[in-house]
């Protein structure tokens, strides 16, 4: 696992500067704005052109060079954060370039993570999948330690003028660990008939249509991929509903104060990287749908407590238990998919599956910023059915029905796991 160790160095490195700049930027945001909303359509935007490039990501991972794409995934980001930099010295930023900045990112970005998740199966041996990507759980909850808790000393003192360079370094990191690893390509295998479109069977309209379907068709036609496509969508949408007024709402709830989301942020990464040495070090559950199951039903009970919760004696344990689950359902998910497809097969079919997981993080994300905002914030602060009801629990003040959907979204994952475990679909999978 040595190659893939250097390059796992260089996205932890990359990713702390990455962390740093988002933290920074929705401090910023949040002063400029005061809005959920304005917070989630950063997510959205980002999330947005995810959706199209994933149309075309599997073919593109798929055949051309994947260290190639990983290390223009890094430049384009080092570009946009080049851009926010020079429109902040020159004070020119506004809330629309970040839309800008994060649609960019999240496009190319997308192309980048789909290329680095199928090098891993032609990187470590098979019994090594959920180990590799605990390592990559580990990537993102080591960041939500170190990235908040720097970016959190470090804004009143440098700014945001201050931060962004110190990104631009760790992309430099990046870069340079991915020059001198080679990363070795499958070989591409046409999904179409040579001889039909020698005759001309097929138009070349009809040919590039049946690669772009390819992936979602080979996971339709499959029960047993079709139920885990399903259940995890649905984890998933539930978990992004409440992951996109996680911020606002514990800055509504602690008076903007940055120290305390720092603080939460810094135990999800210390709880994450809990579980993700735990996970290493043990390898996983034998059978891998089981950890997965577990870990929804553990993220939903933590989560739920962390929605009733009103200050850091309830929110740092609660995050931390939340966190701690994130690397078993996460790397047991993944290796699910990376023990079923094909090396290559796995750009396209991999690219079906972030299709519809970005869709509908999509649509959660501006879902939950405009009914927090429209909706249930203002329910929850005057008279009304919901505040008398959930008042008691939740109390009337700004960030009240925001706490209200996140309870609501981490009950709903609770019982997607519950579920699961009842589908016989999901137990055929790897038989």
């Amino acid at each position: 696992m040595r190659q893939f160790i250097l390059i796992w160095f260089g996205q932890l490195i990359s990713t702390i500067g990455s962390y740093m700049t988002d933290f920074a930027l929705t401090l910023w945001a949040w002063q400029i704005t005061g809005s959920a909303t304005a917070l989630a359509l950063i997510g959205f935007f980002s999330q947005l052109p995810r959706i199209v490039i994933s149309l075309f990501a599997g073919i593109i991972v798929d055949r051309f060079n994947r260290k190639y794409l990983m290390m223009l995934g890094d430049a384009i980001a080092a570009c946009a954060t080049v851009g926010i930099l020079i429109l902040h010295l020159t004070g020119q930023l506004a809330i629309w370039h970040l839309y800008l900045a994060a649609s960019i990112n999240g496009g190319f970005g997308q192309i980048q993570q789909l290329a680095y998740s199928t090098s891993i199966t032609t990187l470590v041996s098979p019994q090594n999948y959920t180990r590799a990507n605990s390592m990559n759980s580990a990537v993102h909850y080591g960041s939500n330690i170190i990235a908040p808790a720097l970016a959190g000393v470090l804004y009143p003192i440098i700014g945001l003028e201050g931060i962004l360079p110190i990104d631009l370094v760790t992309f430099v990191i990046a870069i340079n660990t991915l020059l001198w690893i080679r990363i070795p390509q499958p070989q591409t295998t046409e999904t179409q008939p040579a001889q039909a479109r020698s005759e001309g069977k097929l138009s070349r309209l009809k040919f590039w249509w049946q690669e772009i379907t390819f992936g979602i068709r080979y996971i339709w036609q499959r029960s047993s991929l079709r139920t885990l496509l399903i259940i995890t969508t649905l984890f998933w949408f539930a978990h992004d509903l409440g992951a996109t007024i996680d911020d606002p709402m514990i800055l509504a709830r602690s008076n903007s104060n940055s120290q305390v989301l720092s603080g939460i942020l810094s135990i999800a990464g210390i709880g994450g990287i809990t579980g993700a040495v735990i996970l290493t070090a043990w390898g996983g559950t034998k059978q891998r749908i089981n950890g997965m199951l577990a870990g929804f039903m553990g993220a939903g009970i933590a989560k739920t407590v962390f929605g009733w919760g009103q200050s850091l004696n309830v929110w740092l344990p609660a995050q931390f238990f939340s966190s701690i689950n994130f690397p078993l359902l996460g790397s047991s998910e993944t290796a699910l998919w990376m023990e079923v497809i094909p090396a290559n097969l796995q750009g396209r079919v991999f690219a079906a599956n972030s299709l519809v997981l970005e869709l509908v993080s999509a649509s959660a994300t501006l879902i939950a910023g405009l009914l927090s905002d429209r909706v249930l914030e203002p329910a929850m602060q005057s008279p009304s059915l919901l505040s008398s009801l959930f008042a008691p629990i939740f109390g009337t003040g700004r960030g009240a029905g925001m706490a209200l959907l996140y309870v609501f979204t981490a009950i709903a994952m609770f019982l997607i796991g519950a579920i699961g475990y009842k589908l016989p679909q999901l137990r055929r999978l790897t038989k």
